[in-house]
């Protein structure tokens, strides 16, 4: 009789999913969501954000629907190298206003067999791609895009739309300085 020669363990396989759209389109529900099942699996998890985001929480990833889950802020994307020790699925919020190199991150992490969940916004107030948002959309293999609803006309609506004087593209805010609007509700509004 031959010995039965024990089974190797399978490497973990880890990928990239996106999570896109505009702002109050449910990204971050939709992340936390993800996250609390993996937790619910028995997996280790770690959530991160950008440090500027203290809208509603220092440690939190907040929802606009007030749903939230423990994060670690960091000012750097390089960071959430150094704090991923052994975990099986990392959670980025708001993804948009890390530096470019949280393209390179997410790529070492998956490669290391660790599920990746990035979310963000898809587009800047002006409606153009925003930071490296685009490039996550390449090399990421799930890319679920969601809508808001158009604060104008009822519509799907892509597009977060700024009232406010500040031209700069990194504005911190609510339903105070911004509201969703379809593409038609956007241009009108924009052009007025």
């Amino acid at each position: 009789m031959f010995l039965e020669q024990p089974k190797k363990a399978e490497p973990k396989k880890g990928w990239i999913e996106v999570i896109a759209g505009s702002m109050f389109s449910g990204k971050t529900e939709e992340l936390i969501r993800r996250l609390r099942r993996a937790e619910f699996a028995k997996q280790k998890v770690e959530i991160f954000k950008p440090a500027i985001d203290t809208r509603y929480s220092d440690e939190e990833v907040v929802s606009h629907n007030a749903s939230s889950i423990r994060s670690t802020p960091v000012s750097s994307s390089q960071n959430i190298l150094l704090l991923s020790g052994d975990v099986d699925v990392v959670g980025i919020d708001e993804a948009q206003f890390f530096d470019d190199g949280i393209i390179e991150v997410c790529i070492k992490l998956a490669n290391q067999g660790i599920r990746v969940i990035v979310a963000g916004l898809d587009m800047d107030f002006l409606g153009r791609p925003f930071g490296p948002m685009p490039a996550l959309f390449s090399v990421a293999e799930y890319v679920t895009k969601v809508h808001a609803v158009c604060m104008h006309c009822g519509d799907l609506a892509q597009f977060s739309y700024r009232f406010s004087e500040n031209e700069s593209v990194v504005v911190l805010g609510e339903k105070d300085i911004y509201k969703p609007l379809c593409r038609r509700c956007y241009n009108e509004t924009k052009n007025q």
